[in-house]
């Protein structure tokens, strides 16, 4: 069944990074964006290709990985809708430094970095807000390499669930859909699949979160957060 045309304008306008934008400055953008239809298992971007402007998520969610020789790979970031990905190596015009792999059928944005410049050109407060992006980037980097460095797995996964942005939930209960697959998240955080399994089995069996596929219930956010120290 095809799928319902997207309005780029409307869908551009609604985000941060270019909400305070005037019509005429949303309609460049818009003009020079393209839309990607990737469906599932689609590699966006190789390590090493050029990179020629960034990718914004419309729906669906895109793994971004650095390859191992062997074949193995470690998941750097899960980029879902209205998160983008490949601002920094556009600004310094070098090659991608991971691959980018659509873990579900995803639709896309790619604004052209010519485009991005121009605007910046014209107004400067538009730079200053994709710098915010890119440092809001950055802090969750560096909090997920001091988890990988300074955390033990159970440490890990009981800040990912406290920290993961699909929970809802009310008082001190939480539910959270997990974004991808065990595998992925698991590598995500620096564990093996067995490893991760472990720690949600043990976490399971202290009663301090409940499984049912994707979901997880947390009854007690409070005494999740003290069992990970």
């Amino acid at each position: 069944m095809p799928r319902k045309p997207i309005n780029v304008r409307d869908f551009l306008s609604n985000l941060p990074l270019f909400r305070e934008l005037s019509g005429d400055e949303i309609t460049r953008i818009a003009e020079g964006s393209m839309e990607i239809d990737a469906p599932r298992g689609t590699m966006l971007v190789h390590r090493g290709n050029a990179c020629h402007g960034f990718h914004i998520v419309i729906f669906g969610q895109v793994k971004l990985a650095l390859e191992a020789p062997g074949g193995g790979e470690k998941v750097v970031e899960l980029i879902g809708p209205g998160m983008s990905f490949g601002e920094p190596v556009m600004f310094l015009d070098k090659p991608y430094m991971v691959s980018a792999t659509t873990l579900a059928d995803s639709l896309l944005l790619h604004v052209a970095r010519d485009v991005v410049y121009a605007e910046i050109e014209r107004d400067p407060e538009f730079a200053r807000r994709i710098i915010a992006g890119l440092s809001r980037r950055l802090h969750h980097l560096i909090d997920d390499l001091e988890a990988v460095s300074l955390r033990s797995g159970t440490q890990r996964v009981i800040g990912y669930l406290l920290r993961d942005e699909s929970a809802v939930g009310t008082g001190n209960l939480r539910r959270v859909t997990l974004p991808a697959k065990k595998g992925v998240i698991a590598s995500h955080l620096n564990l093996t699949h067995e490893h991760f399994s472990r720690i949600l089995h043990e976490l399971i069996e202290n009663g301090l979160i409940e499984v049912d596929g994707p979901r997880v219930t947390i009854p007690d956010v409070t005494r999740l957060r003290g069992h990970g120290g």
